[in-house]
């Protein structure tokens, strides 16, 4: 029997504080977004594959000491 598999949900995390780009490869690959104000809101967004992946990212979020604002599962 093939295994069936799932394809990667789309994820967006939104926390407070200003998350420079260039940590998006140690970030799953997620897109960064920055929206301007006080304090700053980033934005990122993109495929998970896993609740597992989703948790690891969480765990590198916290490891840095970022308040998480939202965590949504886009629909595709």
């Amino acid at each position: 029997m093939a295994e069936v598999t799932n394809p990667p949900c789309i994820y967006q995390i939104r926390i407070e504080g200003h998350v420079d780009p260039k940590w998006a490869t140690w970030l799953n690959g997620l897109t960064i977004a920055v929206e301007d104000g006080q304090p700053p809101i980033t934005s990122l967004t993109g495929p998970i594959v896993d609740q597992a992946k989703l948790r690891g990212i969480m765990n590198k979020l916290w490891d840095l000491n970022l308040a998480v604002i939202s965590v949504k599962r886009i629909e595709a």
